[in-house]
């Protein structure tokens, strides 16, 4: 049996029906944007959240982006970053102009820590991007505290934990908070989408009018904004999966408990390590093998199939060049680039086909000892 690393395929399968039903419904309205179905996912989703307001938009990366223009970030503003996420995060300060600034996460939980982002505060920081990696939630408290003290402001990269937890209350619960809906995020939409969620009337309002143009009356400008819009088709496939994502999100984590009891002890595999008070969602089940090129071809040779999130640091991108962080300048984010390997994970995963993947990856270490 082949295992795909996500079969998206499984998705359309289980909702066809309903799935089919919102799409002919929005072609035979004669709406495609800015319409009733993108305004009712958006109070959907940001009841789902428990914040006051969503804007929904073209991309994970738009909806960083327009949050940190919103909050006039740019040119000369400094934003800091995890030092290891995909490049999105980056690209999101670069594209207002700022710099990003970035911190090296803990190695075992590959997230951001306080400490080091507290120690990375300039006179010139203007905000701090947390990124809920791999669906594991940052320690929020930690790093409002920090922003509080600096009077920084928290924009949240959640591309990944759609309905994760932290000591409690949803990820997007505060104050602001980016999601993306690339095809195969936890809630995934049929093509691009992203929405930005927060408590802040007027936040909400300047994300709305950036998103539009910069316009809420037809033709009338106010600020140099763009075209971001989530369309109308996307929002109703969005609609009907929203309503399944806290039972997918349950299959997720039921997945990364196998992995976790049964890959325990593992030589040379090392597992996540999830925080006492944090309810991941399991976007991926990420583990470290300082053999992993080795361990990730005999899982092929098995009929696993494995991804690398992310094989490049963001800093040693050419992208980045100009920052002059050269080799070894961040080397916790260099070191997982160069170990992290992604397991099979998705609601779709069979039991059978989560303890094939189990025995193969036991079975590629024991063949390596050997």
């Amino acid at each position: 049996m082949t295992i795909p690393f996500l079969d998206l395929d499984a998705a359309y399968r289980e909702l066809r029906g309903d799935l089919d039903a919102a799409a002919a419904r929005v072609l035979s309205s004669g709406r495609y944007l800015l319409g009733p179905e993108n305004e009712a996912f958006e109070a959907e989703f940001a009841a789902y959240c428990g914040g006051r307001h969503c804007v929904a938009v073209g991309s994970g990366l738009d909806a960083i982006v327009l949050t940190l223009r919103a909050l006039d970030i740019g040119p000369g503003d400094e934003v800091i970053v995890p030092s290891h996420t995909f490049v999105a995060t980056w690209l999101a300060v670069a594209a207002t102009g700022a710099t990003p600034v970035p911190v090296e996460p803990d190695p075992a939980t590959f997230l951001l820590e306080a400490g080091a982002v507290s120690a990375a505060v300039t006179p010139r920081t203007r905000a701090i991007v947390p990124v809920h990696l791999y669906g594991q939630p940052v320690d929020l408290d930690a790093v409002f505290a920090v922003a509080d003290r600096h009077g920084l402001a928290v924009v949240e990269d959640a591309a990944q934990a759609h309905g994760a937890f932290h000591r409690g209350s949803r990820v997007g619960s505060r104050y602001a908070a980016a999601f993306s809906f690339y095809p195969g995020k936890n809630l995934g939409a049929h093509g691009d989408g992203g929405a930005v969620v927060t408590s802040d009337a007027a936040l909400a309002a300047k994300v709305r009018l950036l998103r539009n143009y910069g316009s809420t009356v037809k033709y009338h400008h106010v600020v140099k904004g763009t075209n971001s819009r989530l369309d109308e088709l996307q929002a109703a496939l969005l609609r009907v999966k929203l309503a399944h994502l806290d039972e997918w999100n349950a299959r997720r984590v039921a997945v990364a408990g196998r992995y976790l009891s049964e890959l325990d002890g593992v030589p040379g595999v090392v597992l996540p390590v999830v925080s006492e008070w944090a309810e991941p969602v399991w976007h991926l089940f990420v583990v470290r093998a300082a053999a992993r090129t080795a361990l990730r071809e005999r899982l092929a040779a098995a009929g696993v199939e494995t991804l690398i999130h992310y094989p490049v640091a963001p800093h040693r991108s050419p992208a980045f060049a100009e920052l002059g962080l050269g080799a070894g300048t961040l080397p916790v984010a260099e070191r997982l680039a160069e170990e992290v390997l992604s397991l099979p994970m998705g609601p779709h995963l069979s039991t059978a086909q989560v303890y094939q993947v189990i025995a193969a990856v036991r079975d590629t270490v024991e063949q390596r000892a050997a």
